[in-house]
């Protein structure tokens, strides 16, 4: 049934004004959030027809290419999307009891799971306290790695303002081959070098991939 058909008082919006979110369901929250439909499918028909194939748990943890891969959503929604979810689990992180910890290549990788399956490079820095906790994670650049996309400021910028004792930084291969190129060790090396003059240690540089991860620090790239 298509949203203009329903009966006011169960269309989402005004079911949200009536009876609060918690008693949306998934497909309503959604409709809300992406707002309009397209030429094919109204916003309801359009959100029932995404989470056919993901449910909404899955859909979070979706890169913005693969959400634009649906038909209907585009750019502008998938964006829409993303950054509820990403509103919502930094909430959820604020309120978590229990601390993120990051002391292995495996830790970092089983927190990329967003990122692993995307066609583009993803740059990703793990900001820690002194005792491995996450403080934060900042993608610092989406794209083909270069020293030009991946600047020591761009990294450490936001490991000075979180008062970071340390940083993880890792990024994605598409290829789905996690062996270093040249200029994944060269830009390892320039932060570690920056890092060393800030104080605040570059502890491993995680090459992910959909099925792997790789260790840069483990194959002696970071001493």
């Amino acid at each position: 049934m298509k949203i203009t058909t329903l009966p006011l008082h169960v269309r989402p919006r005004e079911k949200l004004k009536r009876l609060g979110t918690s008693q949306l369901k998934d497909h309503e929250l959604l409709a809300l959030v992406l707002r309009t439909g397209t030429v094919k499918h109204d916003v309801l028909e359009l959100s029932k027809k995404i989470l056919r194939h993901r449910k909404l748990e899955q859909l979070s943890r979706m890169s913005l290419e693969e959400m634009e891969r649906y038909e209907g959503l585009g750019e502008s929604k998938a964006s829409s999307v993303a950054a509820a979810f990403e509103i919502g689990k930094r909430v959820y992180d604020t309120k978590t009891s229990e601390p993120v910890i990051v002391n292995s290549p495996s830790d970092v990788s089983m927190q990329l799971n967003d990122i692993k399956s995307a066609s583009k490079e993803h740059f990703v820095a793990f900001l820690l306290n002194a005792r491995n906790h996450l403080l934060r994670r900042e993608t610092v650049s989406i794209g083909t790695l270069s020293t030009s996309l991946v600047h020591p400021r761009e990294v450490f910028e936001p490991a000075i303002r979180y008062k970071s004792a340390s940083v993880i930084v890792a990024h994605n291969h598409p290829s789905g081959d996690p062996t270093p190129s040249d200029a994944d060790i060269r830009i390892t090396t320039q932060l570690v070098k920056a890092g060393e003059i800030l104080g605040i240690e570059i502890l491993d540089h995680v090459i992910v991939s959909k099925q792997t991860f790789l260790s840069m620090k483990a194959e002696g790239h970071i001493k």
